[in-house]
């Protein structure tokens, strides 16, 4: 059994807005996802996150400040007693044609290299069609959270598949409690 866990950024971490996050003040946890995050890692799970971040490539934020974005989740859940093991991201735009950007899996490649493991079989979590796609094409089991953009997605594709939950808290709780489909 996989003991990773990868998970989308916004809208399953920290919460989402169609206008981007764009400052370290706008990145606001969803409540309880850094204590999820703990209680995962806690239980020896290892987490790492893959997130898609266009908005570099718009030039709304700049890298410097998605590393303070990411100093701040790393900081929160560290003081939760909690460790993520490695953030990766796409800066690409949706038309520069890259591989990491999701439905593509260069995320999940670096992840694997990064930590010399494999995703096969790992859960990967978000809120969006393309985090689903991007976990079937690479062997990962797909879970979909109604947070963020997920109640979105989940009325735009019913027949999703994927394991559907509330938000982290709730997908945390359920794997911890092995009350879930292994």
């Amino acid at each position: 059994m996989s003991k990773l866990i990868i998970l989308d950024r916004d809208g399953v971490i920290n919460q989402d807005s169609d206008s981007y996050i764009k400052t370290v003040e706008e990145w606001q946890p969803i409540p309880g996802s850094i204590e999820a995050i703990a209680k995962l890692s806690q239980a020896g799970y290892t987490i790492a996150v893959a997130t898609n971040q266009s908005g570099i490539a718009r030039g709304l934020f700049s890298e410097k400040t998605l590393l303070a974005m990411h100093d701040k989740l790393l900081s929160m859940v560290n003081d939760a007693k909690g460790k993520i093991e490695c953030i990766v991201y796409c800066p690409h735009g949706p038309n520069d044609a890259c591989d990491c950007r999701k439905p593509q899996i260069g995320l999940i490649k670096k992840i694997e290299s990064t930590l010399k493991t494999s995703a096969i079989n790992a859960w990967l979590v978000g809120d969006s069609l393309r985090d689903i796609e991007a976990a079937q094409k690479a062997g990962c089991k797909p879970i979909l959270v109604k947070s963020g953009k997920g109640l979105r997605t989940l009325k735009a594709t019913p027949a999703i598949k994927a394991e559907i939950y509330d938000d982290l808290a709730d997908f945390a709780k359920a794997l911890l409690s092995q009350d879930h489909i292994a």
